[in-house]
């Protein structure tokens, strides 16, 4: 079994095995948080890792599918009702987000995209009809798939995890074909692609639309978890911390968001109970990474690791016990 597979067992038994070794329901609920930010990383991830884009306004789809199940509950909709309303919805304004963004790219799309960012921050804060403005929007009560109460920290872990899982496996599924190696192609060679016939703004266009999708997910899954939603979650701040996710664990891999939305929670949940300048501590890390794991903490471990083992590849064999030595002649 190759390294890579071993690490994918590894973290899939310490994710579903979480409830049963993490202490206490807080760090349970946390560890649901590191997986809902984890598809939210996902989402920027495949526009800035494998497309090439960066966007600094994901954040507005993200509340944009909590608002909207906030206000479907609200207006009196089930469950099941107000999650496919939301996931249209986020779809949708996923279409007119991407229509307007990709007219051009670099500096431009990142501007772009932050501009429609703070549109949605600013709906979020003026729209008080709908969003409630500042007391923003609450959530009575959670799903109960198949009659399992999601009310207790270890069942909407799990629950969680289910998600999580798919969330993952689409991605892989999506990254790994040939639709994922033509985005590749366009973050590397958007002019070469287009002279063999490609079209480099439909390809993509329907990137942001898959990626909307994830971010979709997450946004329900967060509204659930907290069972509020308010202007700050579609702030800036909230569309920059899943950009410094996957930068940080490593933009174009599927595990890099993950371990960067894991390192981020936990600093700002659990390492702040303790250390009162932990913006300065996550600051540290983030300027240790880039100086020593330019490329991110799962691309630069997986090259640390081969370092050593070539290294030690190299190493003499030692000598059996008993066994001279060979010296050298005396001249």
């Amino acid at each position: 079994m190759t390294p890579s597979r071993i690490a994918l067992v590894v973290a899939l038994l310490v994710v579903v095995t979480v409830p049963l070794w993490v202490p206490g329901d807080y760090y349970v609920s946390v560890c649901s948080q590191i997986l809902i930010y984890a598809i939210f990383a996902l989402s920027v991830d495949v526009l800035l890792g494998y497309g090439g884009l960066v966007s600094l306004g994901h954040a507005g789809l993200f509340g944009l599918a909590s608002y909207t199940v906030a206000v479907c509950l609200g207006a009196g909709f089930g469950h099941v009702a107000a999650i496919a309303v939301a996931l249209v919805v986020t779809l949708a304004g996923t279409a007119v987000f991407a229509a307007l963004s990709l007219r051009t790219t670099g500096i431009g799309f990142i501007m772009i995209t932050l501009a429609l960012g703070q549109i949605m921050w600013g709906l979020a804060y003026r729209w008080v009809s709908l969003t409630n403005g500042d007391n923003g929007l609450s959530v009575a009560h959670r799903p109960m798939p198949f009659g399992i109460e999601l009310d207790t920290p270890s069942h909407f872990y799990y629950a969680t995890v289910v998600i999580f899982l798919l969330m993952v496996i689409a991605t892989w599924i999506f990254v790994y074909s040939p639709f994922g190696a033509s985005l590749k192609g366009t973050r590397d060679q958007p002019r070469r692609m287009t002279a063999l016939g490609y079209h480099v703004w439909l390809i993509r266009f329907y990137a942001c639309l898959f990626s909307g999708l994830l971010a979709a997910v997450a946004g329900i899954l967060f509204v659930y978890y907290t069972e509020f939603i308010s202007p700050p979650t579609v702030s800036l701040t909230s569309s920059a911390e899943p950009v410094l996710m996957v930068i940080s664990g490593g933009s174009g891999t599927l595990l890099g968001p993950i371990v960067g939305a894991a390192l981020i929670e936990i600093v700002k949940n659990v390492a702040s109970a303790y250390i009162t300048r932990w913006n300065m501590m996550l600051g540290a890390i983030f300027v240790a990474i880039v100086i020593f794991m330019p490329e991110g903490l799962v691309p630069g471990t997986i090259q640390l690791l081969r370092r050593i083992v070539r290294a030690r590849g190299r190493e003499p064999a030692p000598a059996a016990a008993g066994q001279p030595t060979a010296e050298k002649p005396s001249p």
